[in-house]
């Protein structure tokens, strides 16, 4: 593999992520040294900090969407698509942390951006509406603020993890418990 195939590696740009985050200021030889590449190998990929962080943007969207994909949040019970979902977001922590630390309200200025998240939000708030229908998830709360709020849990609790505050192990089996805890439909 060449030296500009091994930064487009998905593992590379999630260590490049996660790099950009505990590293905010490093310049882009920092960064480079951080993941184990030559300068000149990262600038080939990217000649400015703002080019990487809109390559790490499109990369973390596209593979946060493929996640939800391979979910199949409209198959099978809706719990078990749920912990698919959960499963499938927590593979990308370090992705999801770039998103939260780098994503600004003007970010939402670029329609890329407003499509991007629109379908996102669509297809989860679709699956929470399939499993109020189903009565697995209580339908006092409607299903947006169910998406905002589990999206919620997650990118706090990757947080707490990559601060030491929670053990990694113990993070999907918490976003789900805690989660179906308050959305459960009550017991008929």
């Amino acid at each position: 593999m060449n030296a500009l195939a091994a930064v487009e590696d998905e593992k590379t740009l999630a260590a490049l992520a996660l790099a950009m985050v505990n590293h905010p200021r490093a310049t882009l030889q920092e960064l480079a040294k951080a993941i184990g590449v030559s300068k000149a190998t990262l600038y080939r990929f990217c000649k400015t900090r703002d080019q990487l962080i809109e390559r790490l943007f499109e990369h973390s969207a596209s593979q946060l969407r493929r996640s939800i994909d391979e979910a199949e949040l409209h198959q099978g019970p809706a719990e078990q698509a749920l912990r698919r979902l959960i499963q499938g977001q927590l593979r990308h922590k370090e992705l999801t942390a770039f998103l939260t630390y780098y994503w600004k309200p003007d970010s939402m200025q670029d329609p890329r951006a407003v499509a991007t998240w629109a379908a996102f939000d669509a297809a989860v708030d679709a699956f929470f509406l399939r499993g109020q229908q189903e009565g697995a998830f209580r339908i006092d709360i409607s299903a947006a603020a169910l998406t905002e709020t589990l999206f919620s849990m997650v990118i706090g609790l990757l947080d707490a993890e990559r601060r030491g505050r929670v053990a990694r192990a113990a993070v999907p089996d918490m976003v789900e418990q805690v989660f179906l805890r308050g959305v459960a439909a009550p017991a008929k």
